[in-house]
């Protein structure tokens, strides 16, 4: 009977040490929330002292393919001569109160320097009548011409000449030859063939006859060939 309780004590004593131990884990686990397993060492940690680490970021940068070189084309093609002919129409203011309707043609050929400066040279004829006699005014003239293209395949320009005017018939106020000078502006239409153009243009003509001068407009349409 003594062995028993002896054993029974004994088991007691062991059963309330064990309670005892799981109460105090559990009261430091609410104490201390924050406590957390150790986070598993980086996979990197483990290479050795000095080996290289692989840059997967620039790896796969460097293996995007280049982009092509960017190549700009020219819209249009700029040549460097230009040869002109049309129709002309010059109302020739001769004297005060008399005037006279002139149909003719002009010709005239560029070369440019550059894309936007070019040396200038033009022929003008244009024939009509006074007081029942058949009557002309030729003009033969160089200069200077400027270009500028402009959208929609248009070319603006710009000259100023000077020359020589030839003027009949002969009258007793003066000789038949005189100065002449140009200037005006135009427009160029560009064709679908790129070496084709339609011209538009308007000029002021002066010339100096009869002891007075004279300043006479004129208009030309027609075809430009550039080469």
């Amino acid at each position: 009977m003594r062995h028993a309780v002896v054993l029974l004590g004994t088991i007691l004593l062991f059963t309330w040490g064990a309670g005892a131990q799981a109460n105090l884990g559990d009261s430091l686990a609410l104490a201390n929330p924050t406590v957390e397993a150790p986070a598993s060492a980086p996979a990197s940690a483990t290479s050795l002292p000095g080996e290289p680490v692989a840059n997967l970021g620039a790896t796969s940068l460097s293996s995007k393919p280049a982009d092509p070189p960017q190549t700009v084309y020219g819209v249009h093609e700029n040549y460097s001569w230009q040869a002109y002919l049309g129709y002309t129409y010059l109302r020739f203011y001769e004297v005060p109160g008399t005037t006279q309707n002139k149909n003719g043609f002009n010709y005239s050929m560029v070369y440019f320097i550059n894309k936007w400066i070019g040396a200038d040279g033009e022929f003008v004829a244009t024939f009509g009548s006074q007081s029942g006699t058949s009557s002309h005014l030729l003009l033969g003239m160089g200069g200077g011409r400027v270009r500028w293209a402009a959208p929609r395949g248009l070319e603006l320009w710009a000259h100023g000449l000077a020359g020589e005017s030839h003027f009949t018939p002969q009258t007793p106020y003066g000789g038949q030859s005189a100065m002449g000078f140009e200037a005006g502006a135009g427009v160029d239409i560009n064709a679908h063939h790129r070496r084709l153009a339609y011209r538009v243009s308007g000029d002021m003509v002066g010339t100096r006859y009869f002891n007075t001068y004279q300043y006479s407009p004129k208009i030309s349409v027609g075809v430009v060939f550039k080469f």
